[in-house]
């Protein structure tokens, strides 16, 4: 027996990867920085914690409605009502064994063989291999460092053809932290009022962390006449530090929402009844400390940007939301390392980084835009001072090389998807 063809049209999440070699060379006794997870280092706020003790002691450990409970739904719908303006009900609303699930489901259940899905580049890691999964052929729209990280009309006009069936909008984005203005969002939406025919996927997991008095918005709160093939996707993993909770939730249409929950009834079935009590507790509870955290995150910002944008070669733009950074480092390819290996791709450089300077970080190709690196600054201002001092010195100890300035797609792309307004 051999893996079927749908497992050989994806890879292994490169961003766990990272965390589990970090993982390896911790326990080894090696003093490792890792800078590669996309998770708060907060902990779970206690009103959450104690809500799913009491969800034990209540006796709530049994099997739930496949897509979770109507308290949840409940306490989803005001979310949206209260954060989005968007007024959605019960039997609009599927809550998914994380936003990872989200996705899938969403794909799975409406992607046929042949369908195309505009996905702006860089992207979060499995919005392709998802696509992929259901055989559907992701096509790709540059929104590179000229662009802000964010996606013109005019590269999304261009993507569009009769067989696009989504659009994915991440805002803020994993892994570059930029975040669409209302304006823009607007923008955007004009483009998708002429064709009818493409649904959005809003993954707005970020949502609450954005800094300098940055306005989130939702482009089904902005757009109202997309409201009907909007998709809009949330849960409570980054801004309540519920990672391991593995809550992701969403809503939309009514037949696409019984659709995903068809395809949960024969996979996962419901997500943890404990975890689900906890993320009622969580939308319903108190909301001060979001933009406490907030806060730190974006001091947290201020010293990576600032410390990175000091080494020569390096540029690195100033994200409005998420706890990424996504600097650029071109100048650097082509230079040879102290020990004499030559630097040819992003992920010789990360390498690099953390084979010499101890630092994990996530090589740009694992995105779709190179030559580039993730850097998540979801950790203590210590550790993320030490480890932009150690990556100063290690680019300070590369020698010599050709420069090269090009920004180019991953080239481990399945042969099918397409890239639209790529660089040379």
């Amino acid at each position: 027996m051999k893996p079927s063809a749908a497992l050989g049209r994806i890879s292994p999440s490169p961003t766990l990867a990272i965390t589990s070699r970090v993982l390896e060379l911790k326990r080894a006794g090696v003093d490792v920085i890792g800078l590669g997870a996309g998770e708060p280092d907060f902990d779970t706020p206690e009103f959450v914690k104690d809500a799913a003790i009491q969800a034990i002691r209540d006796g709530k450990t049994k099997y739930t409605n496949v897509d979770g409970t109507i308290e949840l739904k409940q306490a989803i719908v005001a979310k949206f009502a209260r954060d989005n303006n968007l007024t959605y009900t019960p039997d609009q609303v599927t809550v998914n064994v994380g936003g990872k699930h989200t996705l899938f489901n969403a794909i799975v259940a409406s992607v046929d063989p042949g369908d195309e899905v505009v996905i702006p580049a860089p992207y979060w890691v499995s919005y392709p291999d998802v696509v992929q999964f259901a055989g559907g052929t992701p096509v790709f729209a540059v929104a590179g460092p000229e662009q802000d990280y964010k996606l013109s009309p005019e590269a999304l006009e261009a993507a569009i053809t009769p067989r696009t069936k989504w659009v994915i909008l991440n805002s803020p984005s994993n892994p570059t932290g930029a975040a669409y203005t209302v304006d823009e969002l607007k923008a955007l939406g004009a483009v998708l009022a002429r064709h009818p025919h493409v649904w959005i996927f809003a993954d707005d997991m970020y949502e609450h962390i954005v800094y300098d008095g940055f306005r989130f918005a939702t482009i089904a709160e902005v757009c109202p006449e997309l409201y009907e093939r909007t998709l809009t996707v949330n849960g409570c993993s980054k801004a309540y530090a519920m990672t391991g909770w593995r809550i992701g939730f969403a809503a939309g249409a009514p037949w696409l929402i019984k659709a995903m929950a068809k395809l949960q009834s024969q996979s996962t079935s419901n997500p943890c009844s404990i975890a689900q009590a906890a993320a009622v507790a969580a939308l319903t509870g108190p909301q001060d400390f979001l933009k406490e955290r907030a806060a730190a995150f974006q001091t947290r910002r201020d010293l990576v940007v600032g410390m990175l944008n000091q080494i020569d070669g390096m540029t690195c733009p100033t994200p409005e939301g998420a706890f990424y950074v996504y600097p650029s480092f071109a100048p650097l390819i082509g230079k040879t390392t102290p020990n004499g290996r030559k630097i040819e791709t992003d992920e010789d450089f990360v390498g690099y980084l953390l084979d010499d300077a101890k630092v994990a970080a996530v090589q740009g190709a694992a995105f779709g835009l190179s030559p580039a690196m993730r850097i998540s600054y979801a950790t203590s201002d210590d550790l993320l001072r030490e480890a932009c001092t150690r990556i100063q010195q290690a680019c300070a100890d590369l020698r010599g090389g050709a420069a090269r300035s090009n920004i180019h797609r991953h080239p481990g792309l399945e042969p099918g998807s397409r890239f639209i307004g790529c660089g040379k």
